[in-house]
């Protein structure tokens, strides 16, 4: 299990609880280390995806288990055969930013990265499922320390509520800064106020929802001419289309591009197994990959040329599919750029279609 730094809220959430040994409670509780591991999308910088459907899974299952009273009464847990799934469901969708979650985190996602990145046990699963119904292993929620039992339930639910609390903060933070570039009366200190929201340090669905909207600015006043004859040639403005939720981990592609049917995936620089897995997911169909870097896309291009060739084991076949899979590569420049070109009513489109596809993602209005 690799070791990571203990976030500074969830320190002081235990040193709350535990005083002095908050440090091994923490050593000693693989959920509260779980948590920890899941915090990396309250950081600006961070590549982390909120992942809400699994903290919220968990949230659930705490969240009854304190409600019907078994905090420090582990005798009766114990007798007890979980909480059944559809309460469960409707409680993680009633969350902050739960509103569309799907269900795969309580049934196997959780448990999936658990194992994976967390626990020194893989034969035993963080949440168990029996006859449809759902609790918490109990080996995770109690922690014996100087002779005592200790129930981490009430340190572990105020983990969550801090982290929804932090997360609900940052997106009301882009929300205000939206309303103020929406007030500025010059298109230039617009389009200027955009560009400091961009950058490496931008959050995962900001980025991608920025993106999506100057890709749709610059796209939209180009034309192309195309039919099935001659006589049917007919001129069309390209036009971009989101394709589903903003960073979703569902492995789909973000956006295409009609009529000329190009792929957009927006992604990290970090990790380049994650662009040939969406490369084999869609049998090698041309991607542009939109990238949250400030490395010059040529850089990058050649690198996932390179990894591409290492990939394909010197096989001819596999490189010429992996370099024609590899279409282009968009970075922060290229948006900055494009961002610095536009017209006043482009800026203006542009301010307006950030606003509205953030306020769709976070549901603060319906959008028809």
């Amino acid at each position: 299990m690799t070791k990571h730094k203990v976030e500074e809220y969830i320190k002081e959430i235990l040193s709350g609880y535990y005083g002095n040994n908050w440090q091994t409670i923490y050593n000693k509780s693989e959920l509260i280390q779980y948590l920890n591991l899941k915090s990396g999308a309250i950081h600006g910088d961070s590549n982390s995806r909120r992942s809400l459907a699994n903290w919220y899974a968990i949230y659930a299952i705490l969240t009854f288990y304190k409600d019907n009273n078994f905090v420090n009464h582990k005798i009766e847990y114990l007798k007890f055969e979980g909480f059944r799934y559809t309460p469960l469901f409707e409680f993680t969708r009633n969350q902050y930013g739960g509103e569309k979650l799907q269900n795969h985190a309580l049934n196997s996602r959780v448990n999936g990265e658990f194992k994976n990145k967390i626990s020194s046990d893989k034969n035993k699963n963080l949440i168990v499922i029996s006859d449809g119904k759902y609790f918490i292993h109990p080996d995770y929620l109690y922690i014996s320390l100087n002779g005592k039992e200790i129930d981490i339930v009430p340190a572990a639910l105020k983990i969550i509520k801090t982290y929804q609390k932090i997360l609900y903060e940052k997106d009301n933070q882009f929300a205000m800064s939206l309303k103020k570039i929406k007030d500025l009366k010059s298109y230039e200190k617009q389009k200027r106020a955009l560009i400091q929201l961009l950058n490496r340090d931008t959050e995962a669905r900001v980025f991608e929802i920025m993106s999506y909207a100057i890709l749709e600015c610059h796209f939209k006043n180009t034309k192309v001419y195309i039919g099935l004859s001659k006589k049917d040639i007919k001129e069309k403005y390209l036009q971009i289309y989101k394709t589903g939720r903003t960073n979703a981990n569902d492995g789909g592609i973000d956006f295409v591009m009609r009529p000329l049917g190009r792929f957009f995936q927006v992604t990290e620089v970090s990790n380049y197994d994650k662009y040939f897995l969406d490369i084999d997911k869609v049998n090698h169909y041309p991607i542009t990959f939109v990238v949250k870097t400030s490395c010059p896309a040529k850089k990058i291009y050649t690198d996932l040329i390179n990894y591409g060739d290492e990939k394909s084991g010197g096989l001819e076949v596999l490189k010429n599919k992996y370099h024609s899979a590899i279409e282009e590569v968009i970075t922060i420049n290229e948006l900055v750029k494009w961002m610095s070109e536009l017209n006043n009513d482009d800026v203006q489109f542009l301010v307006s279609e950030i606003d509205r596809y953030f306020k769709l993602e976070m549901n603060i209005v319906d959008v028809n």
